[in-house]
């Protein structure tokens, strides 16, 4: 789950107003499931709006459409900083959880002390230390009313710089992640680096599918909006997988886990066709060397 603005500068449309990244807009709020990169859901928001806010309903939402869906497996469900809230972690249920969490004042050679005691020291180039590990005896809010819930954490000492040269006095990067999954700290630090995948689908709903201005000046009216895209970003979305399962039919060479919508809409959206109405039937009639009509034939009879 992310937020990422739509940048709507020059406008007066309902809502738009000044969003963290720089300019006016709106800040909506985007769910995906599974590696491909399905929406799960959206909800379009005021620029000015902090990102925590109505958080809770929304995850809470989302975990119910999850149980619907009826998957196998649990879910992992992964927030950045701005969602480090402890009401947050009343809508998690059983699944399991990563959120970044935001160090506000906490210092960070107290973090470097810990770490040097309690974590473990990974292969690094001389002069930068890396370590990572668990904590335990934390609250979520320092709420100690609630269950303590583990921290994975990484903190990069640097002795010298890139090239080399030592630093007169050294600087300490702390990272950390509120988590309850049952495995190495490193696997929750490459769990959540992968969370940066979601700015890739935010960049194709705005670029390729040219979601990011939306229309109308009334907000009620670009949330349906918005909810449109989303159905029609999971229908290219499915487009594209399933023109990857049939990989051997395709013109060209895919070694690809998944399409961008980009390319999705150039190779299958926008083949030449002529629309044929005969004998009260609606017909695509497609050129003779049309190179990719064998998969789109393969699909539409599936």
């Amino acid at each position: 789950m992310d937020v990422s603005p739509f940048d709507n500068s020059g406008s007066s449309k309902q809502g738009v107003s000044y969003t963290y990244k720089g300019h006016d807009g709106y800040a909506p709020m985007f769910s995906y499931i599974g590696t491909e990169g399905h929406m799960l859901d959206s909800e379009l928001r005021p620029g000015k709006q902090h990102c925590q806010k109505e958080t809770p309903e929304f995850i809470r939402r989302n975990v119910e459409q999850l149980k619907k869906l009826g998957l196998d497996g649990q879910c992992l469900i992964r927030l950045d900083s701005g969602n480090d809230a402890a009401e947050n972690f009343d809508e998690f249920g059983e699944n399991y959880f990563i959120v970044k969490r935001n160090l506000r004042k906490e210092c960070r050679e107290q973090w470097l002390a810990t770490a040097r005691r309690v974590g473990d020291l990974a292969e690094s180039r001389l002069g930068k230390n890396v370590y990572t590990g668990f904590v335990e005896h934390r609250h979520p809010g320092n709420d100690e009313g609630r269950p303590a819930v583990s921290i994975a954490f990484e903190v990069i000492e640097r002795l010298k710089d890139a090239k080399g040269f030592d630093l007169l006095i050294p600087t300490v990067e702390v990272n950390t992640w509120w988590t309850n999954l049952p495995c190495q700290a490193g696997t929750v630090i490459d769990l959540y680096h992968d969370h940066g995948t979601s700015e890739q689908f935010h960049s194709e709903l705005k670029s390729d599918m040219d979601v990011e201005r939306l229309p109308s000046g009334k907000l009620c009216v670009n949330k349906i909006i918005l909810l449109c895209a989303m159905i029609a970003f999971n229908l290219l979305r499915s487009i594209g997988q399933e023109v990857i399962a049939r990989a051997a039919l395709a013109p060209q060479k895919i070694n690809v886990m998944r399409w961008r919508m980009k390319t999705v809409l150039q190779n299958i959206i926008y083949c030449a066709v002529r629309l044929v109405r005969h004998a009260g039937r609606i017909e695509l009639h497609f050129g003779k060397r049309c190179p990719w009509f064998d998969v789109i034939e393969d699909i539409a009879s599936s």
